[in-house]
């Protein structure tokens, strides 16, 4: 046993909504995904297909054999966007160390070591995991950071949207028909 292992600095994972405190470093990043809800991706996955095969049918009406743009499947769909995760440490003025997650970016400049922020944390919903950084100022630049992570709705992304709304609509539609 060495001696770093028996003089192991502490490190306090959960802490209170604010800590105030000098920046120490960032640890290494790794990415985690967004979990995504099955019947979610599979109503918006069906619904655009009915959309996606009109327009196949229309293009191929058009022009002869033309085929549409690429599409990602259910599988892609359902793994959800992954985002990147950051553990940053900050030291309070007793000099405890506190680890909290950075979930996204934050610009290059915004943080230089020993730098006094002021830290707003939110809990996650894993509590073996340490408290999730929501917004980070700057009290030496007194610059605000709010990192930004990746959505269910940017992951499914604005044209897959529209295509199941317009499936959902033909759908509707063709279902009050057949109803009459």
């Amino acid at each position: 046993m060495d001696d770093t292992e028996l003089f192991r600095e502490r490190v306090l994972r959960h802490a209170g909504p604010v800590i105030t405190g000098r920046f120490v470093g960032f640890l290494p990043s790794y990415t985690r995904e967004v979990k995504v809800g099955q019947p979610l991706a599979l109503a918006v996955f069906l619904t655009a297909s009915v959309a996606q095969a009109l327009g196949a049918l229309l293009l191929t009406l058009v022009r002869q054999g033309g085929r549409g743009g690429s599409r990602r499947s259910f599988k892609d769909l359902k793994k959800g966007p992954e985002f990147l995760v950051t553990p940053v440490r900050l030291r309070d003025e007793l000099g405890q160390t506190y680890e909290v997650e950075l979930h996204g970016q934050l610009p290059q400049s915004a943080l230089h070591r020993g730098d006094l922020v002021q830290a707003r944390t939110v809990a996650q919903k894993d509590p073996e995991l340490p408290v999730r950084l929501h917004q980070l100022i700057n009290l030496e630049t007194l610059q605000p950071y709010t990192p930004r992570i990746p959505t269910l709705w940017s992951h499914l992304g604005p044209g897959l949207l529209i295509q199941a709304t317009l499936g959902l609509t033909v759908t509707g539609a063709v279902a009050a028909a057949w109803l009459r």
